[in-house]
């Protein structure tokens, strides 16, 4: 079989969201990583579909995100899941069996790594690779990972904020905490619970998150209304939010996410730490979008941070520079079935 007709497909497989990314086209598909399951175990639907289900379904069907933390949880949802993702981005493509690159946390175990390469070789993947999430964010992002500095990147999603010091290649010092963007939907959920009597689900939390939300308060507030069920009476209630009030709201798990960034800095050996005062601290991922985050980061470390050129896809276009050039990057990073 000719070589080049093998079609290559990465994943930036997270906790929320999942994106594929096919070299030469770019972002294909981005979908919530959400499957809704039956009672007796039958994939109902995936991504889109699924998650319009979340919170509206009947006993009989489940909304599942076979990822927590960005670990595989469930293992047959996630390996639908995978399915589901590949036939949809390659379409016609299907009679070849592609190349597959996903992500992983940088914390991951190796049977957790295997776990993930099994999945998507039962999936329908012709070879499996796994990379962790802080080396494709840092290729995603541009940074010339191969040079003997030292570069910080945060990769901030929906599960875990992974912080990692890279120089030659590979990762000298890093850190998962489980606390990201769920994590701050949950804090206004709770908020405004406690301040309005209004129940609130999590679509309508992320959508003040990203509306009016802010890491540090801001003079000039933005406000909205929110729409929810008023615990008291249960008939339909509205209220607005503004800005310092919800900034308040995430307080302790913007603290939690800047002691992780602050741990690595305890783990990272000085010469690469002066590095890093040089080049600052690039911040990937979604949640790392929030208004005024790098502001917060630097006021917290003194060390300058910035938002990385499409944060949210750096990860998912590091799967396609990596697979582009596999040859490159077999030594350092890619463990193969």
């Amino acid at each position: 079989m000719f070589g080049g007709m093998t079609p290559k497909v990465g994943i930036d497989l997270g906790t929320t969201s999942v994106l594929v990314y096919i070299p030469g086209k770019g972002i294909v598909m981005h979908e919530p990583s959400v499957v809704a399951v039956s009672d007796d175990n039958q994939i109902l639907a995936v991504g889109n579909e699924a998650k319009r289900m979340i919170g509206k379904t009947p006993d009989a069907i489940r909304a599942y995100r076979p990822m927590k933390d960005g670990v595989i949880a469930d293992y047959r949802v996630t390996e639908a899941m995978l399915r589901y993702f590949l036939k949809e981005s390659l379409g016609t493509w299907n009679i070849f069996k592609p190349d597959v690159l996903v992500s992983v946390p940088a914390g991951v175990s190796s049977t957790e790594k295997r776990a993930v390469v099994e999945a998507a070789v039962k999936a329908g993947a012709k070879n499996a690779y796994v990379v962790k999430e802080p080396i494709l964010a840092a290729i995603g992002a541009g940074l010339p990972i191969y040079e003997p500095q030292g570069h910080l990147i945060v990769d901030i999603g929906g599960g875990t904020i992974d912080a990692a010091v890279i120089s030659l290649g590979g990762i000298v010092a890093a850190n998962s905490v489980r606390v990201a963007g769920n994590k701050l939907d949950a804090a206004i959920i709770e908020y405004i619970k406690r301040t309005r009597n209004i129940a609130i689900g999590e679509k309508t939390a992320e959508e003040v998150k990203i509306q009016v939300g802010s890491a540090l308060p801001v003079e000039e507030e933005l406000a909205m209304d929110i729409k929810g069920r008023d615990i008291l009476t249960g008939l339909p209630k509205t209220a607005e939010v503004k800005t310092n009030e919800i900034v308040r709201a995430i307080s302790k798990e913007l603290r939690e996410m800047i002691k992780a960034i602050k741990e690595v800095f305890q783990d990272t050996p000085p010469e690469l730490a002066s590095d890093i005062i040089d080049h600052g601290i690039i911040l990937t991922g979604g949640t790392s979008q929030l208004r005024n985050f790098p502001e917060l980061v630097k006021r917290r470390t003194g060390v300058k941070a910035v938002l990385a050129n499409q944060a949210l896809f750096c990860v998912a276009k590091g799967t396609g520079i990596a697979l582009e050039h596999l040859d490159t990057y077999k030594r350092t990073i890619v463990a193969k079935r």
